[in-house]
């Protein structure tokens, strides 16, 4: 399994106000980007969402979760919201990951989110797969949670009633939304990879929604049981026993290769790098790097415009000098049989302006300065410790940096 890495974002949703969302990465290139819609009244940070996202996460693909408008973190009034705007929302969220990141193409949607997730698919052109999880066949399935409030609302136009053990304000407008949906007529016209997850204790949404929504779509369509599990997943094992469905179904659709796949090839003795991302998302700045065999990343931070999925070029520039002052300490004091039993470099990258430099030759503009630190443990004596200080300057990277070097570059 891979690490995962979480980014908060804000984008604007279809009321104005700015949805919060976190964005779940895998340490490397993501191999395809989901987005996650989360229950009536929940919020991005419910547990199943957030096992879900990370399980995915762990298997490459990048989750989008956030919260719609009027909940968690997001703005807006929770009570002028309605199954519309949620869909709006989720057009909105599926945009930002187009314009910033990469186009989703996995929608996962789960209770109430998963009816959006289905009306909103049309609307998200890159959305090959569409993933629901306890859902209901008919959005209007939600009203009864306040069922014993629908004549206050009728008559009152609105009124306050208990979801989850929290008040909420419910108009007349939201109910007229919901019926105006019919969830069938979107799943006759999804032309996507559908699959249904739903356990048939579901106390929440019944196991009959499930039969009703594989009914209404047209193949592709898969129907997984969750026996044992309760509507909002709240065991762990059930959530990522979801994932792991997830993460191998996609496989079978998704035209994108493993990020293994579009890795560049290098030769023993040779670097290659590449860019990872694509159009003029943050993802842009990806770069990857196949040095002979092995692999790494290469990236700018959020706040200079990339996704940090790597060190930036003057990170890896550091590494470099850091991993071959280190190399040639060992060499050396090896060669000496002296005590050392440890060697740590610290290194630092500033730009000082010439003048400050008192050795240097150049006088005017900015140079580059390179603070290394080393840290030698071993029971070695004043003379042995300067004698390495005196070692560290003759490692081959220092002197290609503190030399005058020409690069030569043509196309191919």
């Amino acid at each position: 399994m891979q690490e995962t890495r979480v980014q908060k974002i804000m984008f604007e949703g279809s009321q104005g106000g700015m949805l919060a969302g976190r964005l779940e990465l895998p340490v490397g290139p993501p191999r395809a980007y989901a987005l996650f819609a989360h229950c009536f009244t929940c919020t991005k940070d419910i547990l199943a969402a957030g096992r879900i996202a990370a399980a995915l996460a762990e298997r490459g693909v990048a989750v989008l979760r956030f919260d719609f408008t009027g909940l968690g973190a997001s703005d807006g009034d929770f009570a002028n919201t309605n199954f519309t705007s949620n869909v709006e929302d989720l057009v909105r969220a599926a945009d930002f990951l187009r314009e910033h990141y990469r186009a989703p193409e996995i929608l996962i949607g789960h209770s109430l989110g998963g009816a959006a997730i289905i009306a909103a698919a049309g609307r998200i052109p890159a959305a090959k797969l569409v993933a629901t999880i306890g859902a209901p066949a008919d959005p209007t399935h939600v009203t009864r949670h306040f069922s014993g409030a629908l004549d206050e609302i009728e008559k009152k136009g609105e009124a306050e009633v208990t979801l989850v053990g929290r008040p909420f304000r419910i108009r007349r407008q939201f109910l007229e939304d919901v019926a105006a949906h019919r969830l069938s007529d979107h799943l006759a016209q999804l032309h996507r990879a559908l699959m249904i997850f739903h356990a048939p204790q579901d106390e929440i949404v019944g196991l009959d929604n499930a039969r009703k929504i594989y009914d209404a779509a047209r193949h592709p369509k898969s129907f997984v049981t969750l026996d044992g599990a309760d509507h909002l997943l709240s065991r762990r094992e059930d959530a990522v026993f979801v994932a792991d469905m997830l993460a191998v179904w996609a496989d079978r659709y998704l035209s994108r290769a493993r990020a293994n796949d579009d890795w560049p090839r290098a030769e023993p003795n040779e670097v290659v790098v590449s860019e990872a991302g694509e159009g003029n998302g943050r993802s842009r700045l990806t770069q990857r790097i196949a040095a002979g065999p092995l692999r790494l990343m290469a990236d700018e931070p959020v706040d200079r415009g990339g996704t940090g999925l790597g060190p930036d070029p003057y990170a890896l520039l550091l590494a470099a000098l850091g991993a071959c002052t280190s190399m040639t300490l060992r060499l050396y004091a090896d060669h000496k049989q002296w005590p050392l039993d440890h060697v740590a470099v610290r290194l630092t990258h500033q730009k000082i302006h010439a003048a400050d430099c008192a050795e240097c030759e150049t006088r005017e503009g900015k140079i580059d300065e390179i603070r290394r630190e080393l840290t030698l443990v071993g029971n070695l004596d004043d003379t042995q410790r300067a004698r390495l200080l005196e070692i560290a300057d003759k490692c081959p990277v220092h002197r290609t940096l503190a030399s005058t070097n020409r690069v030569l570059t043509s196309f191919v």
